[in-house]
């Protein structure tokens, strides 16, 4: 496994887990974000619904359409949810509806006052490795419970610049991954991005390891 760093180097219950991963839709063209097809993709009609939960920073998703919770998002208790990035990426290929907790429809402009700082950095770096078609995974966050026991990650929802919640990582994994960068005198290396290869047969409950982990550095 491989850590990058960006800045310098590019300027419930199991039982529904399970079945949100064996679901097989009619559909199975494999959608890749190319700038093309990007493009086309704003003007589609039907588009999954999310609910934002302020307290989490996370949308939780209430309806799904086509296949794209299938690399994007995380499996908790039967339900998915998107990280901001996530979040934001998908209103902009004009993909997700997302509503507040009355029910409204919040727009871009919404979102993007809520993605500041540190954020809009980690936006930046997530919507380039999507248009290049790669699967992106918060780093240290487990796609799924099965996932996570498996790989000793956090079941943790929430991991992000301003969180104050620790990420359960095992040391020496963490090492591994930032020690390089102490000889090259920087200040601040935090993984934050594992990047997998296209991949039609991903799985959220056995994803394997990542091609590559993003840093950024300070």
């Amino acid at each position: 496994m491989e850590a990058v760093d960006w800045e310098n180097s590019s300027g419930g219950s199991s039982g529904t887990e399970a079945y949100l991963q064996d679901t097989k839709y009619e559909d199975d063209e494999e959608l890749h974000f190319t700038s093309g097809f990007i493009s086309q993709l704003q003007f589609r009609k039907d588009k999954s619904r999310a609910h934002w939960i302020n307290e989490i920073g996370m949308a939780e998703v209430v309806e799904n359409k086509g296949k794209l919770w299938r690399t994007m998002g995380v499996v908790r208790s039967g339900e998915i949810y998107y990280s901001i990035e996530e979040t934001l990426f998908l209103m902009e290929i004009g993909v997700l509806l997302l509503l507040d907790d009355n029910g409204t429809s919040l727009s871009l402009n919404d979102i993007y006052a809520k993605v500041s700082g540190g954020y809009w950095e980690l936006f930046e770096v997530y919507r380039h490795l999507k248009s290049l078609g790669y699967i992106v995974g918060q780093h240290g966050i487990a796609w799924s419970i099965k996932d996570a026991k498996s790989n000793h990650q956090s079941v943790s929802l929430h991991c992000s610049p301003q969180s104050s919640k620790v990420v359960d990582l095992e040391s020496e994994d963490e090492s591994s991954i930032v020690g390089p960068f102490n000889n090259m005198h920087i200040n601040e290396a935090r993984p934050v991005f594992d990047v997998y290869l296209p991949n039609s047969k991903f799985r959220k409950s056995s994803p394997g390891d990542p091609s590559f982990v993003i840093c950024l550095t300070r």
